[in-house]
């Protein structure tokens, strides 16, 4: 998928594709080595990825040295923001051109979240729309900057009130395409922390913008966390990714990030639950794979002991026994007060020529 960045919309992926868009947070797992770069984002596309994301920013320009850490300092042991930020701010812009071609020939769409001006200013001629960190949710300078440039914004709301999204929203005008995701911002999220029900609280408030989610929990085996949010109606899913043989390792967001294999698992659950609706059975018509139950299973009417030729028939000579290829138990008070013709067995089911017109 070579992006086009110019008059990229997100209702048109949207208009042709059920499944989510999902956008593969390479983030700083690069390490500020390109080969590496390059081979996650092979990864992503073989996962099945429609865009892969990248962080621009000069960690000067980002954070005070004064800035304290908000990570799990078991799984990244560095208490200083801005010294973890210089650590991986080593890229330049030459480097994200060679980031966008490398997108282009594997065919993914290249995007990247500026965490200032001068980065903004650089990406937008570079992506088809912008991603926008949860903590920049409120750094209006930046936003009204990204605002200008008419393209697509991709909002995560981590950490923030519904009063502050609220806020953005109406400072943001509706000509342009704006997707608020669901976020925590905890690195790494609990489940227990997840809120996933938040999606649908967004798309009630915001029904003309489109919602998604942006994950922070520990990837599980079977990616449930990603199938209930889709489930919930995120249409756009944003999780960090890495190399399959990097996932889970310490430093950088490596340890939270999921792998091909987990983003193929969440595109197969998602194929799965496809097949668990029928559309164009709405109106609940009998299924061809229902039919031979429909006969067998139901019940007709039975004789209960034997019934003498001439015998008038009462509700007590009478039962419902399976299969269904009778006179079905509907219609029993058409049967009651009428006589036999003949003699009728026990666990005999009953004819319509068994028995005398009334």
């Amino acid at each position: 998928m070579k992006s086009s960045i110019k008059n990229f919309k997100f209702k048109n992926y949207f208009k042709n594709n059920a499944k989510p868009f999902f956008i593969a947070e390479i983030g700083v797992n690069h390490e500020n080595n390109l080969n590496l770069a390059e081979r996650i984002i092979k990864q992503a596309k073989k996962g099945g990825a429609q865009a892969v994301k990248f962080q621009t920013y000069k960690a000067e320009l980002l954070a005070s040295k004064i800035s304290p850490y908000y990570w799990d300092l078991t799984k990244v042991p560095q208490k200083s923001q801005f010294k973890l930020f210089k650590k991986f701010d080593k890229l330049n812009f030459d480097d994200y051109v060679k980031l966008k071609k490398i997108c282009d020939h594997y065919k993914i769409i290249f995007t990247s979240t500026p965490f200032d001006n001068d980065s903004a200013i650089f990406l937008n001629k570079l992506v088809p729309f912008f991603k926008i960190a949860s903590a920049d949710l409120t750094n209006l300078p930046l936003i009204q900057l990204i605002k200008e440039f008419k393209k697509p914004m991709v909002i995560s709301t981590g950490a923030c009130t519904i009063n502050e999204i609220n806020n953005l929203d109406n400072y943001l005008n509706n000509n342009i395409e704006v997707s608020f995701l669901h976020c925590v911002l905890s690195y790494p999220t609990k489940n227990h922390d997840a809120n996933l029900q938040f999606i649908d609280v967004l798309k009630k408030k915001f029904p003309k913008r489109i919602i998604g989610y942006s994950d922070h929990t520990m990837p599980d085996k079977n990616m449930l966390v990603l199938t209930e949010a889709y489930k919930e109606g995120a249409q756009i899913i944003e999780k960090h990714f890495t190399l399959d043989t990097l996932k889970g390792k310490k430093n950088n967001d490596h340890f939270h990030s999921m792998d091909f294999k987990d983003l193929q698992k969440f595109f197969e659950n998602l194929k799965f639950i496809k097949t668990l609706y029928n559309k164009n059975n709405l109106v609940r018509n009998v299924l061809a794979c229902e039919k031979k139950s429909r006969k067998n299973a139901r019940r007709s009417i039975f004789t209960r002991g034997i019934i003498e030729n001439q015998q008038k028939i009462k509700i007590e000579n009478l039962i419902a026994k399976r299969p269904g290829t009778g006179i079905s138990p509907l219609l029993i008070n058409k049967i009651i007060n009428r006589r036999t013709n003949k003699k009728l067995k026990d666990d005999y089911k009953i004819k319509w020529s068994d028995l005398k017109k009334l």
